[in-house]
């Protein structure tokens, strides 16, 4: 195996140099990887000494700007938390600026027509998120936007998730973090008081476990803000992510 050493540009030679052969009162320059792939998510210009135009034109082509790039936002909570009315606002607000097509996951739907032969086991609601995952993955990846909007309740299959779609687009976790006496209070369909009677089983958040996220990029708290105030905290993120231009 012959190494390749790291290489430096140096502007007064226009020439590239070993780093550990440069003289110590050369000036260089260079970019690293990770510099190289925040220039191409912002869309910003990269010195022409760094690579030729037809390479750097194909590597714009394969990694263009996160504002041209798919993405999913994937909404994580407790039930009656918030999740599928602040997804819903978002679906309005990300149509409304148009530019690429949106599609909503959201979790009773998924669970009506991808998932109705599943339980609510863990491992089954395992196997619900991952659909959710996939779908989501190929909507990214044909450069779409996709909202989810599940329980999803155990961190290692979001983390599971995350891996697969951040490999073809973005994707934002954002965890709404309404504590389980409002969800309750919220609570419509008396699911709560039921699980809680012990007529359903496996209800998270009584019966069963909701893991925390530590690795979202949002905490939304319903109980002070209102689904549309949520939606925009999102959209905010977004924007300042590249994701969507400044509006």
């Amino acid at each position: 195996m012959v190494p390749f050493k790291m290489m430096v540009y140096a502007p007064s030679r226009q020439e590239y140099l070993p780093v550990d052969e440069v003289p110590e009162d050369l000036k260089t320059e260079s970019i690293s990887g990770t510099e190289l792939r925040r220039r191409l998510a912002k869309g910003l210009p990269v010195p022409e000494w760094f690579s030729f135009p037809e390479v750097m034109e194909q590597l714009r082509e394969t990694y263009p700007p996160l504002s041209r790039r798919g993405f999913t936002v994937l909404f994580t909570g407790l039930p009656s938390s918030g999740k599928s009315t602040i997804a819903n606002v978002l679906l309005v607000k990300l149509l409304e600026l148009g530019g690429r097509p949106v599609t909503l996951l959201d979790g009773d739907i998924v669970r009506k027509n991808l998932s109705s032969e599943l339980g609510f086991s863990k491992e089954h609601r395992d196997l619900n998120i991952r659909r959710i995952g996939f779908v989501a993955s190929e909507i990214t990846k044909n450069r779409g936007i996709a909202i989810c909007a599940p329980i999803a309740p155990y961190d290692r299959v979001r983390k599971e998730v995350r891996e697969v779609i951040e490999d073809v687009g973005g994707f934002i976790l954002v965890h709404v973090s309404t504590p389980v006496s409002v969800c309750e209070q919220r609570d419509r369909k008396g699911l709560y008081a039921k699980a809680r009677a012990g007529l359903i089983k496996e209800f998270t958040g009584i019966s069963d476990p909701y893991e925390v996220p530590e690795d979202a990029e949002l905490a939304l708290d319903t109980t002070e803000m209102t689904p549309e105030e949520c939606a925009q905290e999102v959209l905010l993120f977004l924007e300042k992510e590249g994701y969507i231009a400044p509006r």
